[in-house]
């Protein structure tokens, strides 16, 4: 896997020729190439967790400034704009995944999400401890490419994220939303995120939340870029990946699990969403 720019380089993607490969790549700034420092406005189609252990500059993400201050995580979804403004002397270690390498854990949504939206995420020197043993775990499982290893990595993966939103909570910076640091969009997030809901309407969780849809959707397309229903819509897509290839359970269960009554639409909405059907995806992923 490389990364790879898109015209004018303004959008950059993963480029995974093989459908064998794995939507992953992990490894330092020099292995990841220099568009891993690319210092002009970009935008990805995938996620990014950069954690910096050395370096200086600045980190720009969506026209907000964040001084280099290592050890530092920066998560960057898709779609955000950023660039490295006079970084120099970059180290540590950066991560690259889109969302089907999600969807063992689809919870790792949110969790990215929050992060992304959180001030700064430093760790103390245990923590940096922690972190660092689990990104030297992660980069080697991913160069080995032993039998296993897809699941190994996204294990690892979930636990780094899980650990790093510990310490953005901790320094109280924890998933603060570009909305005027609105807490409704770390609600709205982790309710999509609860896998027993039958009802998955924006109407829905706006009424749980205590607000109007109208409401809901200026802050969290403020804060996030995405209306609540693109938001949803990728939440259920992630969670019947997962069902769909870990579980025997039926295209018709799935379907229901995943806050759809009628599988036929479940099975319009899956291809749409994924370019395949349930069936297909079930199918390649086996």
């Amino acid at each position: 896997m490389r990364l790879r720019p898109a015209a004018g380089l303004e959008l950059h993607d993963l480029d995974v020729p093989d459908p064998g490969l794995l939507p992953f790549a992990a490894g330092s700034f020099d292995a990841i190439g220099p568009l891993s420092r690319a210092d002009f406005p970009h935008r990805h189609s995938f996620y990014e967790l950069a954690y910096v252990v050395a370096g200086s500059g600045t980190h720009v993400i969506d026209l907000v400034e964040h001084r280099i201050q290592p050890p530092v995580l920066y998560a960057v979804l898709p779609g955000q704009v950023h660039r490295w403004c006079g970084a120099g002397r970059l180290d540590g270690w950066v991560l690259l995944f889109n969302e089907d390498f999600l969807h063992r854990h689809p919870e790792d949504l949110a969790l990215l999400r929050s992060l992304a939206t959180a001030r700064a995420i430093r760790p103390d020197r245990r923590e940096h401890g922690e972190m660092v043993s689990v990104l030297r775990e992660l980069t080697a499982e991913h160069e080995a490419g032993l039998d296993g290893g897809p699941s190994v990595l996204q294990a690892l993966l979930h636990v780094l994220l899980v650990r790093a939103l510990r310490v953005a909570r901790r320094r109280d910076a924890a998933a603060v939303p570009r909305a005027a640091g609105h807490p409704l969009v770390g609600r709205f997030t982790r309710l999509i995120a609860e896998s027993d809901r039958t009802d998955r309407s924006v109407l829905a969780m706006a009424r749980e939340l205590g607000v109007s849809a109208g409401y809901l959707h200026e802050v969290v397309k403020e804060a996030t870029g995405r209306t609540p229903a693109r938001l949803i819509r990728e939440q259920q897509t992630l969670e019947a990946k997962h069902l769909i290839t870990s579980t025997d359970m039926t295209i018709r269960q799935i379907s229901a699990a995943v806050g759809f009554s009628d599988p036929a639409y479940f099975c319009r909405f899956f291809r749409r969403e994924v370019g395949r059907t349930p069936g297909e995806f079930r199918e390649q992923s086996g």
